[in-house]
């Protein structure tokens, strides 16, 4: 077997893109999506007119409204493509607002169904903030399951899996990328810091019994991956898909819920006070978070404009 068919035995791959034809030559059980990956796909010709449609199905109406619109239709497309869940994203410049985070989960949710789509098939991707937190503590109990994402340290994990959030999405190469810009040095292997956090992320969480499933993402390279080989689950883009399809040499599970039991770590009763300062007190946490919505959100901002220009 070759790497991936490998790594399927111990982790459930998912598919980090917009891109149909990827997703359906790498058959990963879930598929996850976000704002920038979006404005990636609509960018090519064979996406286009996706975006075409959302904006002629959406006439006379928000530009907020059609690029629901392109996210149902990109979520609806891939979902032929896969058995599991597709990761639809809620709105960055929503990500320090609960009310209307909840709201915008709800909206979207509402629209799969309307589509004939259930809402076990959807998680809402949220930043974990502590207000996106509390809002997927909200929407959890209505049934709609969330997927955090933006996320970079234990504090963030804790409070999300104490929030009953379905699934986290820490970070792994923005880890690896502030650490590396910070030293000037290349870690890998299983002294790569973005490995080093999922690793204590998925322990504490098997330790202390919580049922939040944990999914590594954001990966520079096959190492990252293969380090975290038994994790719940991973999100990988097509151009790693591709590596570890193209490679044989044999892997091993690294990360098991036996394992995790006789770890040390030690239990933490996560409150906002606590939140805030452990999170204040974690520089490279704190300035990744702060990036990536600032990213999102321009990301996002550039989408409208596309849309502008064709209403």
């Amino acid at each position: 077997m070759n790497q991936l068919e490998q790594l399927k035995q111990y982790t459930t791959v998912v598919a980090d893109t917009g891109d149909f034809q990827a997703i359906k030559a790498y058959t990963p059980r879930d598929a996850t999506t976000n704002p920038s990956l979006i404005l990636k796909a609509v960018q090519k010709t064979e996406y286009k007119h996706l975006l075409e449609k959302a904006v002629k199905d959406t006439a006379g109406k928000s530009i907020d409204e059609t690029i629901d619109h392109l996210l149902i239709a990109f979520g609806l497309q891939i979902l032929n493509e896969i058995p599991g869940r597709v990761s639809t994203e809620t709105d960055a410049r929503l990500s320090f607002d609960t009310e209307a985070t909840v709201a915008k989960g709800r909206q979207l949710i509402a629209m799969y169904e309307a589509a004939g789509v259930s809402r076990e098939r959807v998680l809402i991707k949220i930043a974990s903030t502590w207000e996106g937190i509390r809002a997927a503590e909200i929407l959890e109990k209505e049934g709609i399951r969330c997927n955090m994402t933006l996320l970079f340290s234990l504090a963030q994990a804790i409070a999300c899996a104490e929030a009953g959030a379905q699934l986290i999405s820490p970070f792994v190469g923005r880890i690896y990328d502030w650490y590396k810009a910070k030293t000037g040095q290349e870690i890998f292997g299983a002294d790569d810091p973005g490995v080093l956090s999922v690793k204590k992320i998925y322990t504490y969480y098997r330790k202390f019994g919580y049922k939040t499933e944990v999914m590594g993402a954001s990966f520079r390279n096959t190492s990252q991956i293969l380090e975290l080989a038994g994790c719940d689950l991973l999100t990988i883009s097509p151009d790693l898909l591709q590596k570890l399809a193209d490679t044989n040499s044999v892997i091993t599970q690294k990360l098991s819920a036996e394992a995790a039991a006789s770890s040390d770590l030690e239990k933490v009763s996560m409150n906002e006070k606590i939140f805030r300062f452990q999170l204040n007190e974690d520089a490279m946490a704190t300035e990744k978070l702060a990036e990536g919505i600032r990213a999102f959100c321009t990301d996002t901002v550039k989408l409208e404009q596309m849309i502008a220009a064709l209403k």
